[in-house]
């Protein structure tokens, strides 16, 4: 008896309600397109940059970025040669809790964690670079499963596993790679294998993977070193593919529009747009405007934002490709972030963040400042690749142990 209550208990701990509007409870937000819809944000920021509220030193070195949901803040660190989740509490920045989540990975661009938790209900989804996924209690972190994506046939990537954990329905969708299917879905509850795209077996790169609907099918999309796919979400079967010519790694999460698949890449390989057609992919058009690396590009109204190399600052046009404007001499390159009508534009380089409008009409700067303190920890190759993240009225910048929350809310 005592048995079954414990299992109905953690039963219906899975159907608790997602986090409400204004949290970020995984990468690139709720919709995973880096698009908040806050509002009532500072257009415009005094010298220094907004007010500092707190900062962290407790979550480890790493590149990971935050996720925000019920007053709670969540990321991965490493500390003491492990991999670990870290609870913060939102208002102050302390720590609640931490979980173990695997082994070190070490890397000469800098040791650990690269991916972003993800929130669903009570429950914490957290990959570390190794491969290893957890599912732990968003109150204190107590394990209720794992799962290893080399043991699920993957190996793990030259820079380390980076993909964020989809939570889509009662599925956790993840990308192993590898022969036995490249993209995985799991069963949210207990972890186990529910399905695998057998017909689809490249390995793992760095983008995560979204959930589409199209032609009144849902499926989920994936950007390969060589491939683009969509697979079944009931079943991973291979819905369509469509060549891709990446180079070295490829980085940024793809982008769903208007029936249309947008990808990007960086090492000089550009970025293409696909219209799905259903089963029959077809280029739209294909070109090196953005040769974005892995700071991300952000889609707001009929335009493209992000940091392209050798290019710098650039507006794109969805439709056409056409280049807009470009801008490199403002800021170095970087990440962007987005919400209430501006990007926030981060130099990997210096830790300057710069606030421009969201215009077809230029670079436009409302502001910009510095972060301080910086990690004395970072490796010499590594920079500040945390994407900026905007929640709740509050922006955050990570550089390894050194996470900080400012209040752009005014």
């Amino acid at each position: 008896m005592k048995t079954t209550l414990v299992f109905s208990a953690l039963a219906l701990s899975f159907l608790v309600p997602l986090a409400p509007a204004g949290d970020w409870p995984q990468w690139r937000g709720p919709n995973r397109d880096d698009v908040s819809t806050e509002t009532g944000l500072l257009k415009k920021w005094p010298e220094g940059g907004p007010k500092k509220l707190w900062m962290s030193e407790e979550i480890g070195l790493g590149y990971s970025g935050p996720a925000i949901a019920d007053g709670k803040i969540y990321l991965l660190g490493a500390t003491g040669g492990k991999e670990r989740l870290f609870c913060l509490d939102e208002k102050t920045g302390k720590k609640v809790w931490e979980s173990e989540v695997g082994d070190l990975y070490k890397n000469n661009w800098g040791d650990g964690p690269r991916s972003t938790p993800t929130v669903d209900g009570a429950h914490v989804y957290a990959m570390g670079a190794q491969g290893n996924l957890v599912c732990v209690a968003a109150a204190d972190g107590m394990e209720m499963w794992r799962q290893s994506m080399t043991e699920l046939g993957g190996k793990v990537p030259g820079w380390g596993y980076c993909e964020s954990p989809l939570i889509d329905g009662d599925q956790v969708v993840c990308t192993p790679g590898g022969d036995q299917g490249a993209i995985a879905a799991l069963d949210k509850k207990s972890g186990k294998v529910l399905w695998r795209s057998k017909d689809l077996k490249d390995g793992a790169q760095y983008s995560s993977v979204i959930a589409v609907e199209d032609g009144g099918k849902r499926q989920y999309v994936q950007l390969f070193m060589s491939t683009l796919a969509g697979v079944d979400a009931k079943n991973g079967g291979l819905l369509w593919s469509t060549e891709w010519g990446g180079r070295t790694a490829v980085i940024p999460t793809p982008i769903f529009a208007d029936g249309c698949v947008y990808i990007a890449s960086g090492y000089g390989v550009g970025c293409k747009l696909v219209r799905l057609n259903g089963d029959d992919p077809e280029d739209v058009w294909e070109n090196k405007v953005m040769k974005n690396h892995h700071g991300g590009v952000i889609k707001v109204g009929e335009f493209l934002y992000g940091y392209s190399d050798g290019g710098g600052w650039v507006c794109q046009d969805f439709r056409s490709g056409d280049e807009v404007w470009s801008n490199n001499d403002a800021l170095k390159k970087g990440a962007i972030a987005y919400a209430d009508g501006m990007l926030y534009c981060l130099d990997e380089g210096s830790g300057t963040l710069a606030l421009i409008e969201a215009s077809d009409k230029g670079w436009k700067e409302h502001g910009r400042f510095t972060l301080e303190p910086q990690t004395k920890q970072r490796s010499p190759q590594g920079r500040v690749w945390t994407h900026p993240v905007i929640a709740n009225g509050r922006l955050y910048l990570r550089d390894q142990e050194i996470f900080c929350a400012y209040d752009v809310k005014g």
